[in-house]
C-alpha cells in the first residue's frame, strides 16, 4: 500500500520542543510513514515573510526526534544543498541514517531565496551547478571510506557509511535541471505541489527520457480540507475530503510510492494544530478505505 507522510512546521512562534515532539509521536501513533521538515540557515526578511522565526535546524531537530521515536521515517523537504559544505552534509545525513536505524531520508534541492544566499556569501546564480557538484561528492562519501575532489581536498574520511552504501535521497524541484538531477542521483523524485496534468504529461515523461533507471515518485501536496468543493483549477490537496483523497489516489495511479501531505498555509497565520491533525487522520482513513 502506498505510504502517507506529512510535513511538520519546524518554524514559527508555535514551534517549540513540546509541539515538535507531539507531531512526531502523532505520526508514529497514527501510522504515518514519514515526517519531513524544512530547511533555512540564515532566514532573511524574504524568508521569514513565509516561514516566521524561530527556524529549527532540520538535522539537529531530526536527530533529537530520532532518539524519541522508533518507527517513523524522518526526512528533509528539502535541504538546501549549497548552504553547507558537501562533506558536512554527507556526514550529518549518514550519521542520522545509521543512528536512527535506517530511518533518515535526505530530501535535497538547490534553494530559492537570493537574499539568503547573499547573507551566506554564496552565489545564487550558481546554485544549480553547485547542487550537482555537491551531490556527486555526497553520494560518493556515503559509499566510500574516503573521498577526494581535486583540487579542493584529498582522501577525506567520511564515515560512518550506511550499510547499503547510501542514504535514501529525494531530489526536489520541477525544472528541467532538477528532473535531470533526480534521474542521475535520486532514489525518488520529490516534486512539491505539482499539477496532476503536468506531472503526467511533462514531468514523468521527462524523468523517463533521461536515459537512467527510473527513480521512485514521492510528491508533496497540500492538505487542506474544506466543506465546499474547490474549483477544477485548485492545487492538489485542497478541497473536500473526496477531492483530496481522489488527488492522492491519482498520484498513486501515476506511480507514487508515498505521498507527503502538507498542512502548512501559504502565508503565516496562527495554526490550529488540532484541526490539522484531524484532517490528516480523515485523509488517512478515507484513503485506506478507498484502497481496500
Amino acid at each position: 500500500m502506498t505510504r502517507l507522510g506529512f510535513n511538520v512546521p519546524n518554524f514559527g512562534p508555535e514551534a517549540d520542543p513540546d509541539t515538535l515532539l507531539a507531531w512526531a509521536r502523532f505520526a508514529e501513533d497514527s501510522g504515518f510513514s514519514t515526517i519531513v521538515v524544512s530547511d533555512h540557515v540564515a532566514p532573511t526578511p524574504e524568508v521569514t515573510a513565509l516561514y516566521p522565526s524561530p527556524f529549527y535546524d532540520p538535522f539537529t531537530l531530526l536527530a533529537w526526534l530520532a532518539g524519541q521515536t522508533t518507527t517513523v521515517h524522518l526526512g528533509t523537504s528539502v535541504t538546501v544543498l549549497p548552504y553547507r559544505h558537501p562533506l558536512l552534509t554527507a556526514r550529518l545525513s549518514a550519521m542520522l541514517h545509521v543512528l536512527s536505524g535506517g530511518r533518515f531520508v535526505l530530501g535535497a534541492g538547490s534553494g530559492w531565496s537570493r537574499t539568503e544566499f547573499a547573507a551566506l556569501g554564496l552565489d545564487a546564480s550558481a546554485r544549480g551547478a553547485t547542487t550537482d557538484a555537491y551531490l556527486e561528492i555526497i553520494t560518493r562519501a556515503w559509499a566510500e571510506p574516503t573521498v577526494s575532489a581535486a583540487p579542493h581536498f584529498h582522501d577525506v574520511a567520511t564515515g560512518p557509511n550506511p550499510s547499503d552504501g547510501r542514504v535514501p535521497l529525494w531530489i526536489g524541484g520541477a525544472g528541467k535541471a532538477a528532473i535531470r538531477r533526480a534521474a542521475r542521483f535520486a532514489t525518488a523524485w520529490h516534486p512539491i505541489n505539482p499539477t496532476l496534468s503536468w506531472l503526467r504529461d511533462t514531468g514523468l515523461p521527462a524523468l523517463a527520457s533521461a536515459g537512467r533507471p527510473m527513480p521512485g515518485l514521492v510528491p508533496r501536496i497540500k492538505a487542506r480540507l474544506q466543506p465546499e468543493p474547490a474549483p477544477p483549477d485548485r492545487p492538489l490537496g485542497v478541497g473536500t475530503l473526496d477531492q483530496v483523497v481522489g488527488d492522492v489516489a491519482a498520484l498513486v495511479e501515476a506511480g507514487a510510492s508515498e505521498v507527503i501531505l502538507d498542512p502548512n498555509p501559504d502565508s503565516p497565520r496562527p495554526r490550529d494544530f488540532a484541526t490539522e491533525r484531524r484532517h490528516l487522520l480523515e485523509i488517512r482513513d478515507a484513503f485506506r478505505a478507498r484502497s481496500l
